[in-house]
């Protein structure tokens, strides 16, 4: 079928949509395909793939013969992939387990950071123990998989690269192709072999707190970077770097639709017809096969209400049968246990759909039992298990897994001295150089004279862990400091760098205040790093209710100072305030690592030259509101490949600060936030009778019965409330919303109630946190140890995790109280905020119920 001629150039994502509208609606073009509520699967009419394998007899006789000599145990063993912080080396041993992940927070010995070396011993301790498993037989070595998703990004000292969002605006596949090579190798270096990457989503709706693992809103180009991730990664078909000793297996993922769920809800349903679920969201995958891609990864996300991990129509009927993908499709992070009718521990809906591997990092052992039961009594066919194992042992066949001196064939693993090694920094500051986007340039302003007075300032200039967002070291990027990236630079301590080099003078200052006026100042703002769900937004505003970026922003352009706005985001976003505040503003994304690479093209050279113009074009369209959602929309702010050079004219026109629609301040996962219950929460002070009082505007002080609450500093002037308990029995502290939450699958990602709390006095007694879920449903977990083992008088973060308020007996799907704080008489806690997080500065211990 020919492209819609016309339309597909000028705005690729509405073409594409007409597209597919027009194949909805014309029977000539496609056969019956139903509308946008309809989850019937036409596999007839998607596009077939062309795996780059020939059929190899006696690579499949082979497989045939290890399948056929595999016990029970050891085939179930095969289809289940544990996390190190729940399955030991033995486990993996005994339970002939085919896979183990490090999740976004797992660390090699349960620590929050580790080096290259940990991970290497973490790799030869799996390896040694599966090594001793054979009792005869061939021994099927596991695959290590983690998300290495710009570069090798859970390893201390790796080479970060800029998130995807800022590959796709250097519109250079080879590029992609290199930076894939890059993080193969960091990765074989610390021995483990299976990156979860390239994502392939083509994000419609940037509300999506993933967006910016999505190369573009183009399918176009998100299919034409699909080949070149895949071969990066990979290596090529055909020749002898394919899955060598220097590249790992790759997953597209996620399959599919992740990125066109309605209203950008992370996890959420994509309520679009099958053709537009093709055409757009399935671009990526033919290309990812036929170059060559050995794993495909199922989305959390559902199509028309019908959970990804559960549809046999498009994981077995399209992807394996239409497009002839013939490795193995591996679930998300328990995403089986979202399929209608299973839990985490039990889902033989998932295998029988075609999933081959259940991603089951705490749920494995239960899972394991579970699925030997259902193979047994036939809920779960024996064929089917065998097509999974089969699937999975000719992965592991073609990566040189089972070959003899296999660990001979490692030719990177224990060079730690790769991991951002000098030429990927040069290559992670390239791609920096090139992913920069110039949306204007007033008068000129840019490039900036080295050898002048700038002046630096906002709260990313010297902030790496903000430049690399999330992903980074941890899951949602948070937790860091400067101090964990050793072969890292920040972005002002590039521009330093080169200022002094040419004999200029350079000043970073945190509020932007100056004592000498400079002639020049580059202000680097933007999102704090986050990531799935966590990072999900009602709208497209930048930090509806803070506008302490833009106030700075209009003080120095008072005070005559030329401003220059570094923009750090995991997405577009409506920044007009900021863009007319502003006489040049830079679109940098997320840049990683390299902050060197923004100098390279802000500054000119010692002799006035230009050193690098600016390259990068938007992959994503630029919305002209915050209510602008969608990425079709035929009228963005700046269009799909818009993009300045230093030649063009960059004079803007002052752009409407009309949001479009009201904004709502409320952030999603905020309950308590400087002092105050966050938008439709409300505190309720519960004495020992039973008495509650509400408050909805909390005062400077207030008391009920046994409980006085009063303010405190924490940051600024009364920014915090400190509770003390005064009465001879326990009273209660809570937050209560104005309906019930669903938070199972925050509970399911490891996400925390974290309270910023003071521990000023605690008395004697039992103090719990706790939540509620409704009528005679709540949930209570000790915290008195936790908090006896705090500094009196300093501010901590103290998380309880989800998981452990479940296991205590919460339903995680209607929580009505998020956070109950309940204590004795003597106890005394100020507390500034209560919010949904992923990482604190101390977790409490879940005992036992």
């Amino acid at each position: 079928m020919q492209p819609v001629r016309g339309v597909c150039s000028s705005h690729p994502v509405l073409g594409a949509l007409v597209f597919a509208a027009l194949a909805t609606a014309l029977p000539g073009l496609a056969l019956a395909q139903g509308g946008a509520n309809s989850t019937a699967v036409h596999p007839e009419t998607w596009p077939t793939a062309h795996p780059p394998f020939p059929r190899d007899a006696k690579l499949e006789q082979h497989i045939h013969a290890l399948v056929a000599s595999m016990t029970l145990e050891e085939k179930v063993g095969q289809i289940i992939q544990a996390d190190i912080s729940s399955a030991t080396p033995e486990d993996a041993r005994n339970f002939h387990l085919g896979s183990i992940l490090a999740g976004g927070n797992s660390k090699p010995g349960g620590g929050r950071l580790a080096d290259g070396q940990q991970w290497l011993a973490t790799a030869d301790a799996y390896d040694r123990a599966n090594a001793n498993a054979s009792n005869g037989k061939p021994v099927i070595p596991l695959l290590l998989g983690l998300d290495a998703v710009h570069g090798n990004n859970d390893v201390t000292g790796a080479t970060i690269f800029p998130h995807n969002v800022a590959l796709g605006a250097t519109h250079d596949p080879e590029l992609i192709r290199k930076i894939g090579a890059a993080t193969a190798e960091e990765v074989r270096a610390i021995g483990w072999n299976w990156a979860f990457a390239p994502t392939l989503a083509v994000p419609q709706d940037v509300r999506w707190g993933r967006s910016y693992e999505g190369f573009s809103s183009n399918p176009q180009q998100v299919a034409e970077y699909a080949t070149a991730a895949v071969e990066g990664l990979q290596g090529k078909p055909g020749t002898a770097q394919f899955l060598d000793g220097a590249h790992v297996i790759a997953s597209a993922k996620h399959f599919l639709g992740d990125g066109g769920t309605h209203n950008g809800v992370d996890q959420g349903d994509a309520q679009i017809s099958e053709a537009t679920l093709r055409d757009i969201h399935g671009a990526g995958y033919p290309p990812a096969i036929d170059a060559g891609v050995q794993n495909v990864m199922a989305s959390f996300s559902s199509w028309n209400g019908v959970k990804m991990s559960g549809n046999k129509g498009l994981l077995t009927d399209v992807l394996k049968d239409r497009m002839h993908f013939d490795g193995f499709v591996v679930g998300d992070w328990n995403s089986h246990g979202q399929v209608a009718g299973c839990s985490n521990d039990d889902c033989p809906a998932a295998i029988n759909a075609g999933m081959d591997m259940f991603m089951a990092p705490d749920s494995w052992r239960n899972l394991y039992e579970h699925t030997l039961q259902e193979v047994r009594n036939g809920t779960i066919p024996m064929a089917r298990l065998d097509d999974a194992v089969t699937r999975i042992l000719r992965v592991k066949v073609r990566f040189g897994l089972l070959d003899k001196n296999g660990r001979a064939k490692q030719p990177l693993r224990g060079k730690l001295d790769i991991l951002g090694d000098a030429a990927h920094r040069a290559l992670a500051r390239q791609a920096v150089r090139e992913s920069l986007v110039l949306l204007k340039n007033e008068h000129h302003v840019l490039p900036l004279d080295p050898r002048k007075h700038i002046l630096v300032t906002g709260d990313g200039a010297d902030n790496i862990p903000k430049q690399s967002g999330g992903w980074t070291l941890t899951w949602q990027g948070a937790g860091t400091t400067n101090a964990d990236f050793p072969h890292a630079q920040s972005i002002w301590s590039g521009i330093r760098e080169q200022v002094a080099k040419a004999g200029g003078t350079a000043t970073l200052s945190a509020d932007g205040s100056f004592t000498q006026k400079p002639d020049a100042a580059i202000v680097v703002f933007g999102e704090d790093p986050y990531a799935e769900f966590q990072g999900d937004i009602p709208n497209l505003a930048y930090k509806p209710g803070d506008d302490s970026d833009l106030q700075l922003l209009k003080r120095l352009h008072a005070q005559g100072v030329p401003v220059v706005a570094v923009f750090l985001s995991g997405r577009v976003l409506w920044t007009n305030p900021e863009i007319n505040a502003s006489d040049a503003f830079v679109a940098a994304w997320l840049p990683g690592s390299e902050g060197g690479g923004i100098a390279d093209v802000l500054l000119r050279k010692p002799d006035g030259s230009v050193q690098y113009d600016f390259h990068g074009k938007l992959s994503y369209a630029w919305p002209r509101s915050a209510a602008q959602t969608n990425q079709a929309d035929p009228n963005p702010q700046f269009p799909y490949g818009y993009g300045l050079r230093y030649a063009d004219n960059g004079d803007l026109a002052q752009l409407s600060e009309n949001p479009g629609m009201s904004l709502d301040n409320a952030q999603s996962g905020v309950y308590f936030a400087r002092g105050k219950p966050a938008k439709g929460y409300s505190l309720l002070l519960s004495d020992a009778g039973g008495e509650t009082k509400p408050i909805t505007a909390t005062p400077a002080s207030s008391d009920q019965g046994d409980l006085r609450v009063t303010a405190v500093d924490y940051h600024v002037q009364e920014d915090a409330r400190q509770f003390a308990w005064t009465g001879q029995h326990a009273a209660q502290v809570a937050i209560a919303g104005s309906g019930a939450q669903d938070l199972s699958r925050q509970a399911n990602g490891d996400m925390q109630i974290v309270a910023t709390l003071r521990v000023d006095q605690l008395g004697t007694g039992n103090a719990t946190v706790g939540v509620t879920c409704g009528p005679n449903c709540h949930a209570q977990v000790p915290v008195q140890a936790t908090l006896a083992s705090l500094q009196p008088g300093h501010w901590t973060r103290l998380g309880i995790p989800l998981k452990c308020l479940q296991k205590h007996g919460a339903d995680m799907s209607r929580i009505d109280r998020p956070f109950e704080l309940r204590a004795v008489q003597g106890t005394t806690i100020s507390i500034a905020s209560v919010t949904l997080a992923a990482n604190a500065d101390r977790s409490v211990e879940c005992a036992g119920p």
